[in-house]
């Protein structure tokens, strides 16, 4: 037999949403009362998370680029020249989303 939450009782989602607006908000006060907002935005290490896991994605990006070369000189290695030339500028691209990122990180 399912135990099914009662109204006086929070399922295990609602706790983890609780605890997560709290670490938030944990976190807006330390900011605030160190004095590195300016009219509720929030700076500082913060920036730094946000550039985490905005650094997910060129890096994902990457590793599909070069996936892709490998799997095509293995299926046609005479076109080796050509697909390398193409993934190094899809490497170039990519990363400099990530390098953009990191200096946006910085600034703002």
């Amino acid at each position: 037999m399912e135990h099914s939450p009662t109204s006086t009782e929070s399922s295990p989602r609602t706790t983890l949403t609780h605890n997560f607006i709290r670490l938030i908000t944990d976190a807006e006060l330390r900011v605030t009362t160190k004095g590195n907002a300016v009219n509720g935005t929030l700076d500082g290490n913060l920036n730094m998370i946000g550039y985490g896991l905005a650094a997910i994605g060129p890096g994902i990006g990457i590793g599909l680029i070069f996936a892709a070369y490998i799997n095509g000189v293995a299926r046609q290695p005479e076109a080796q020249s050509r697909l390398q030339a193409i993934a190094i500028l899809g490497f170039a691209l990519a990363e400099a989303l990530a390098i953009i990122g990191i200096a946006l990180a910085f600034v703002l």
